[in-house]
């Protein structure tokens, strides 16, 4: 063999060691990140061949395109393991476990993917399959119910974490846009007639139209106007500084939200979120909405009597309008227990937040509205957060009102006559 053909052997000897070496460390890049490396759909023409290396249950695609010099180009897809969502979609997957999971029946479920179809639904690829309906709802689904982490959300059901997190935000965005005004709305006259009737028989008064709560949602500390959103008391309670943002609502006499003001910073007082509110410029006349002493005494709002040496009249009306106080505390209640993301910190920016936490709203009332039991171990412990309002008595024709419903509570039992 001549010198020239040895140098030459010698080099495509190497050439191919180089090779070997370069793809090996591809392989186990990709093994460390779980992003999938996506080629442009304008330079990509032909899928040309596939080879698959398996580790594990994550497989590793090394795939050559036909780009459009004629070149070829390789990419790196991981292909994650659905195994568990797999297992959960299938019809004879026990309604009891799908529960759990997902806070809701397999029947509820199936009402929400329909719903969300012709929203979220998206159209296959060259490249790859869309991801199905059911799948992009669930993903959103788990995450609100269970707080967890982006991660954890991408090994339950096999994708990358960068698609988990937009299809969180897609398909909250849909509830928001989709089911909020079937689901979430203020009710029409004969509703309301309905649920004054309703509360009337809890507190003996006529012309309840909803119970009034404001919660707070712990939020990482945002980097800008921090001051705003520094909460005093969940800062006392946690020994550490805490952050959050407000989540107002009305409850019908059976829990279900009927108005929402969500996103206000939590140092605000629940007097001025309330005043930042749509419920505020509603104008509304001939129903009462009550509240906890955080609210002032308004024509259209009931606060309870927070002075010392109450008389009994103002005691039994505070007796009996915590009955309808209650009803709006439970709610909340079971709103944060059956969504967990709620109870901590999450990785959703601060301006995206009022959507996901509007998507939880809607699905409590889809749940509560189709009899979905809560399992008794997500019973969350809610943490008061009222401080009595400055500037309590804003009227005097609420302050008579108030008074002579105090009076019928006492004299007349509880069938007392409309103030209104």
């Amino acid at each position: 063999m001549s010198e020239s053909q040895q140098e030459k052997a010698l080099f495509e000897s190497n050439h191919k060691r180089k090779v070997q070496a370069m793809n090996e460390f591809y392989d186990q890049l990709q093994q460390h990140y779980s992003e999938t490396v996506k080629p442009s759909s304008k330079s990509v023409s032909a899928l040309a061949a596939t080879v698959a290396t398996t580790s594990g249950n994550d497989t590793t695609t090394k795939a050559e395109v036909a780009v459009a010099g004629g070149q070829q180009r390789r990419i790196w897809v991981k292909d994650r393991s659905k195994d568990w969502w797999d297992r959960c979609n299938h019809q004879d997957f026990p309604e009891e476990e799908f529960r759990k999971a997902f806070r809701m029946s397999k029947s509820t479920f199936g009402l929400i993917c329909r719903e969300l179809e012709p929203v979220v639904m998206k159209k296959n690829t060259m490249l790859r399959d869309a991801i199905p309906v059911r799948q992009r709802v669930a993903v959103c689904i788990w995450r609100l119910a269970t707080g967890e982490p982006l991660r954890l959300v991408s090994k339950r059901f096999g994708l990358g974490i960068s698609t988990c997190h937009k299809l969180v935000l897609e398909v909250c965005s849909a509830i928001n846009n989709v089911l909020m005004p079937k689901f979430l709305q203020w009710p029409d006259e004969k509703k309301m007639k309905e649920i004054n009737e309703e509360f009337e028989l809890i507190s003996g008064v006529p012309n309840i139209g909803g119970s009034l709560y404001t919660t707070h949602v712990p939020i990482i500390a945002p980097k800008v106007n921090v001051a705003a959103y520094f909460n005093r008391k969940h800062t006392e309670r946690n020994q550490k500084p805490s952050y959050s943002i407000t989540v107002q609502g009305v409850v019908d006499q059976k829990g279900i939200f009927t108005d929402v003001c969500i996103g206000w910073p939590g140092s605000m007082p629940d007097d001025q979120v309330l005043e930042k509110s749509a419920l505020f410029q509603r104008g509304l006349k001939d129903v009462w909405i009550f509240g906890n002493s955080g609210y002032p005494l308004m024509d259209w709002a009931l606060v309870p009597y927070t002075h010392q040496n109450l008389t009994w009249a103002q005691h039994g009306f505070n007796e009996k309008m915590g009955a309808v106080q209650n009803v709006a505390k439970e709610a909340f209640a079971r709103l944060k227990g059956r969504w967990s993301c709620l109870q901590r910190r999450t990785e959703v920016k601060l301006q995206e937040l009022p959507m996901v936490l509007g998507a939880c709203c809607v699905l409590h009332n889809i749940c509560e509205m189709n009899n979905e039991e809560m399992d008794p171990e997500l019973q969350f412990e809610l943490f008061d957060d009222e401080k009595i309002a400055e500037n309590n008595l804003r009227t005097s024709n609420a302050v008579l009102a108030r008074d002579n419903i105090a009076h019928n509570l006492l004299h007349h039992g509880l069938g007392g006559t409309s103030l209104l």
